[in-house]
């Protein structure tokens, strides 16, 4: 195991339990800790989860904000695609 290089809290319960996103190399899971030795959730598995859990509602809401960042533009180019062809007597820069 590596050394855990970021966290974030996600939510915490009324009992004291934590749900946080977590970053550790390059693997990237929930950690959770309640009480006990802390557990490292898969984010296939914590999203399969239970739909109405808050932990899961709050990651689902961090997701969509990095949508919200980002301003939607025209598609960008395939890649690979070639440019435009200067036209004749146009300057290549």
């Amino acid at each position: 195991m590596g050394t855990m290089s970021a966290r974030r809290l996600l939510h915490t319960s009324p009992e004291g339990a934590r749900w946080s996103l977590a970053r550790e190399d390059r693997e990237v899971f929930v950690l959770h800790e309640a009480g006990g030795a802390p557990e490292r959730i898969g984010l296939a598995r914590f999203l399969d989860g239970d739909p109405a859990a808050p932990e899961r509602r709050a990651l689902i809401d961090l997701v969509a904000t990095l949508a919200e960042a980002v301003p939607v533009t025209g598609a960008p180019p395939e890649a690979g695609a070639a440019a435009a062809e200067p036209s004749p007597g146009e300057a290549v820069l």
